[in-house]
């Protein structure tokens, strides 16, 4: 039965790749959306501009840290983790820490030139995850060789951008693939394929948290005109540091399957 739940995964990963090459293909270049910039929260606190998009940033580098030092834990305390791949969860946690500077960074000064500041750590963080995901359930040596790829591919989508605004014929595609084709497949794989480890159920928070805040980001003036206070980007920044949260507690709780 195993067999064929991750037959049938593959053709569905297939299926989704052609589409999404197919989809890139029928576009021409995407530049960045200047208004992508207009934040509905401004608000300045203590000196610091834009202070509740900038603070709301610090979660991540909390939880990105404590992931880091979890993973130099020994014994009893140590997180339940494939030990050959431990390159990838430094990085997913080093990305996220670095997520906490960069998107801080770019919210003092919101601009395309802040903004590769921003992305450049979202995507080692992805590609990390990603091939997290790939060798607990598809394949663990895959997975390892997957990893320095993966984050050429990600950087490269980043400074591909950037390169392409300064000349200015900006062309987002190539992030928009590294950064929404693992959130086609990885529920896919989660469905699909077999984990080496009991208890997944963090995995699924954290992409429940960011397609979360993803609704939120999208919607941030009308939360931000219904809540008053605090805008739907701002929380945009804490829903996936949660969700990282609760992967670190899984990664501690869980044990071989």
């Amino acid at each position: 039965m195993n067999i064929i739940n991750e037959k049938n995964g593959v053709i569905l990963i297939a299926v989704i790749s052609v589409g999404v090459l197919s989809i890139f293909l029928m576009f021409d270049a995407i530049a960045q959306d200047m208004r992508y910039h207009n934040f509905s929260d401004t608000v300045a606190f203590v000196s610091i501009p834009n202070a509740l998009n900038v603070l709301s940033n610090i979660p991540f580098l909390i939880v990105g840290i404590a992931g880091l030092v979890a993973l130099r834990e020994r014994g009893e305390a140590s997180l339940h983790i494939v030990k050959s791949i431990k390159w990838s969860y430094f990085f997913l946690f080093l990305g996220s820490a670095l997520v906490g500077i960069g998107s801080s960074y770019y919210h003092l000064w919101p601009s395309n030139e802040t903004l590769v500041w921003d992305r450049i750590p979202m995507t080692i963080a992805f590609m990390g995850l990603y091939s997290i995901i790939i060798s607990e359930f598809v394949s663990e040596k895959l997975g390892r060789l997957c990893l320095v790829p993966f984050l050429c591919l990600g950087l490269g989508s980043v400074l591909y951008w950037w390169f392409t605004e300064s000349r200015g014929v900006g062309d987002l595609r190539y992030y928009a693939v590294v950064q929404f084709f693992p959130i086609l497949t990885i529920p896919i794989m989660l469905v699909f394929f077999k984990s080496k480890f009991n208890g997944v159920s963090g995995y699924w928070l954290l992409l429940m948290t960011y397609i979360a805040a993803k609704a939120f980001e999208t919607w941030d003036s009308q939360i931000h005109s219904v809540l008053g206070v605090v805008s739907g980007h701002s929380i945009k920044h804490v829903l996936p540091a949660i969700g990282l949260y609760l992967l670190l507690r899984a990664y501690r709780k869980r044990s071989l399957a």
